[in-house]
């Protein structure tokens, strides 16, 4: 026992002092939230759906709720404030918000954001979406029930089975893997042409589509002919729904169902290359594993995954107003629009005026907000905004693309300023390797009043070198 204590505790600060040996002394640890399990950085609705560049739930606790931490010396939001995030992402701010007894509002230039962050916070008729589901699921499986694709998934699954077990035997092949005995690359090629035969006769006794005609659209590029025609069939009977709320949230599911079916390979579900329609070698399970051939699995999952992620939010929500509004942050009439959508909360918000911000702006050059998303664009026919974005993906980090991003959220914290109160508090997440936010507060008459470096810890991309965000604090000047 006391041998695995000390073995343990070797371990205890290791990651701090490595992480300020590369990044600075300046960190503040406290803001790494490294005491917290995965589960509880997606807890109950952050999870609804996937959204890449979100941060954790607990950051934006951190400075809205005055109890988190007994050593800060400044409180900057109450219960009952407004909160705004103009750059709403998934709306993290706006649950969080609802969580601790705060009104928010949330603005997104991207439509489908602005469904994901309200479906969040909206209240549901959990009854009704359940009888909705299983009408839904009943319908899917009798639809399948005689296709061809059930029998050759099958006969499939017992040929990948009989393979898998001869030649990537479970442990004895990672174990050769990891003494270097298998060139994993050489290997698994090797084993994707031999096994290749096999899959393309089934591919042929059974009559199955790998592609469809149209390679025109996201949906016709990524999805075989038997997802496809699966996905439609869902969306129609979704669009039968007559409640409303359950029927967004019903296309939230398909949408994290159908973004797991997309025809690419475990290991590159973050990165598409180019559409995978036969079986091939797998270095994230080691073993050959194969494409999707109908959405049933994950339908189902994520339909009980949501149903359960709405009734513990439900547990822990508070009797406030949260709204995200699709729009430009940079010109938009906040008070006006959300009196439009919800009169009572457009009249709380002129007569209390927004306590603050609490925003993660877009990274310059990082990240291609609409395109993370196409599948749900072309399956829902949102309009796509991508010459709106602030810093996208596609003009780089150029010089140029710098100016007009300094610019940008310069004029969106120019705009909201108008319907702050006097004693604002704004706090701005951002990685600002290129100093560019001393300016952009200075364009905004603002003043940065602190700086909070925090580690970031879990990364979901591939690179896991030591990173770190800043949480910048603003003021009035």
């Amino acid at each position: 026992m006391n041998d695995l204590k000390n073995y343990y505790q070797s371990y205890n600060g290791s990651r701090e002092v490595n992480f300020k040996e590369r990044l600075g002394d300046d960190l503040n640890w406290a803001l790494s939230f490294d005491q917290y399990k995965e589960a509880e950085t997606t807890k109950h609705v952050h999870r609804l759906h996937p959204y890449k560049g979100k941060f954790i739930p607990q950051l934006v606790e951190y400075f809205l709720d005055s109890h988190t931490d007994k050593f800060k010396t400044e409180t900057y939001f109450a219960s009952g404030d407004i909160v705004l995030d103009p750059f709403s992402g998934s709306g993290t701010t706006m649950v969080q918000a609802c969580e601790l007894g705060m009104h928010a509002v949330g603005i997104d230039i991207s439509a489908f954001n602005s469904l994901i962050g309200n479906c969040k916070v909206s209240r549901y008729n959990i009854v009704d979406i359940q009888n909705e589901l299983k009408r839904i699921t009943k319908a899917l499986e009798d639809y399948i029930k005689n296709s061809n694709a059930v029998e050759f998934e099958e006969k499939l699954l017992l040929e990948l089975n009989k393979f898998n077990n001869a030649f990537f035997p479970v442990p004895d092949y990672k174990y050769r893997l990891r003494n270097g005995e298998i060139n994993e690359r050489e290997y698994g090629t090797e084993k994707e042409k031999q096994f290749l035969p096999v899959y393309e006769n089934l591919v042929k006794k059974y009559g199955i589509k790998l592609r469809q005609e149209k390679n025109g659209t996201f949906l016709d590029k990524w999805y075989s002919q038997h997802i496809r025609d699966e996905i439609d069939f869902v969306f129609e009977r979704i669009k039968e729904i007559k409640n409303v709320s359950t029927k967004k949230i019903a296309s939230i599911i398909l949408s994290r169902t159908i973004r797991s079916c997309r025809a690419t390979t475990h290991a590159d579900l973050a990165t598409l290359l180019e559409p995978v329609t036969s079986t091939y070698y797998c270095s994230k399970h080691g073993k050959m594993c194969k494409p999707l051939f109908s959405i049933m699995k994950w339908w189902k999952t994520y339909s009980k995954d949501t149903v359960s992620r709405l009734q513990q939010f439900d547990k822990l929500r508070t009797n406030t107003y949260q709204l995200c509004l699709t729009g430009d942050s940079r010109n938009m009439d906040i008070f006006g629009q959300v009196k439009k959508k919800n009169i009572e909360f457009g009249n709380l918000l002129e007569n209390q005026k927004i306590k603050g911000i609490f925003s993660s702006p877009p990274y310059v050059g990082l990240i291609d907000y609409h395109e993370q998303h196409a599948y749900a664009y072309d399956l829902f026919g949102f309009e796509r905004k991508d010459e709106l974005e602030i810093g996208p993906l596609f003009k780089g980090q150029t010089k140029e693309a710098k100016q007009n991003y300094i610019q940008g959220i310069s004029d969106v914290l120019n705009n909201c300023k108008r319907f702050l109160a006097d004693d604002y508090h704004v706090f701005l997440v951002a990685n600002d390797k290129y100093n560019m936010y001393p300016t952009i507060a200075e364009n905004a008459g603002m003043k940065i009043v602190n700086q909070f470096r925090r580690p970031v810890l879990n990364r979901t991309e591939k690179d896991k070198t030591a990173y770190s965000e800043t949480i910048f604090h603003l003021k009035k000047k």
